[in-house]
């Protein structure tokens, strides 16, 4: 008779108030690769340590094999941890916002981190952080049954080119206050090039906010256009795989600044790249050509890539493996 094999214990560490886990944010990636897709791996076991205020870890009622922790910041975290550094556990930790690094690297020692996680490419973190801070790349962000039965490239809306999400503000007073509050990662610098495109009068420009779409609609926003941008200008975000995800031509901004190519899309293949240079001519390309196969094929190869290599449980395979370095 087979033994059946005990699973690895996860204490998750969060706040109980964090929007982000609830499954009715308007971002709801977050929720589904750690309150659904992490949780259906046969290995592991993960059992939620909330609180909001100051917690106590050394006398935790059950017995974990590894801390796993939402965020290394006091963002969306209890208001305090108290005792990590004295345990006999690994602690695993997904990387905060790059704006908040320079206030994360103190909590380090503190809460005893091991290891970090995030879907960023590793020069990236190592450019935030410390060299020997161990980190690994988990590409989350796909729920497939969400990508499911959406229109076809042939029936979707083709002479404007959807823009979504938060943008920059370009009022001179409000450049002035961002630089001063943030020089590096206001919103501006970080958007510039999405910031920009909605310049143009064939660019359909959709707030994070002021449409039905948000959370897990944001695909049904996705399948009424053909083509899609994809642009933040000092790193990649989830809106690079989403929108190749959901059947869109997807126009990406791939740059040296933000090491955009990590993430394995082929220009003219599985989507289409662009910069400050050079958007308005390849939007142009594809709106003279509408009707031109090419574009249907790029669209449909970068779906395929974009759900095959970012999906949530592939991505939970990459996690187990780094609990699996510690705990077995």
């Amino acid at each position: 008779m087979e033994i059946s094999k005990k699973k690895i214990k996860v204490g998750f560490i969060h706040n109980s108030s964090n929007v982000f886990l609830k499954g009715n944010h308007f971002d709801n990636n977050y929720y589904h690769f750690f309150m659904k897709a992490i949780r259906r791996h046969k290995d592991i076991e993960v059992v939620d340590i909330e609180s909001d205020k100051i917690l106590d870890v050394k006398n935790l009622k059950e017995k974990f094999d590894i801390i796993l922790l939402w965020e290394n910041s006091d963002y969306g975290m209890p208001k305090d941890i108290i005792g990590l550094e004295d345990l006999d556990i690994p602690v695993i930790a997904k990387v905060g916002d790059p704006n908040r690094a320079k206030s994360s690297i103190k909590l380090h020692k503190k809460w005893k981190i091991n290891h970090y996680f995030h879907y960023f490419p590793e020069p990236l973190f190592h450019d935030l952080y410390p060299s020997n801070f161990n980190y690994t790349t988990v590409r989350f962000g796909i729920e497939k049954k969400l990508y499911q039965n959406l229109k076809q490239f042939d029936e979707r809306i083709n002479d404007v080119i959807l823009n979504s999400g938060a943008i920059g503000n370009r009022k001179f007073i409000g450049k002035i206050i961002n630089n001063i509050r943030n020089p590096k990662w206001n919103a501006l610098k970080y958007y510039y090039l999405r910031t920009i495109c909605n310049d143009l009068n064939y660019v359909k420009y959709t707030h994070t906010l002021d449409h039905e779409y948000i959370g897990d609609k944001y695909p049904k926003l996705l399948e009424k256009y053909a083509a899609g941008i994809a642009a933040t200008s000092l790193e990649t975000t989830i809106k690079y795989w989403e929108i190749p995800a959901a059947g869109c031509l997807t126009f990406m901004e791939i740059t040296d600044l933000n090491k955009g190519k990590y993430l394995g899309f082929i220009d003219g293949e599985t989507s289409v790249f662009i910069n400050k240079k050079n958007y308005k001519e390849k939007f142009q390309e594809f709106l003279s050509d509408k009707t031109n196969p090419k574009w249907k094929k790029i669209a449909n190869a970068g779906r395929e890539f974009a759900i095959e290599n970012f999906n949530n449980d592939t991505a939970t395979e990459t996690l187990v493996t780094i609990i699996k370095k510690y705990t077995l």
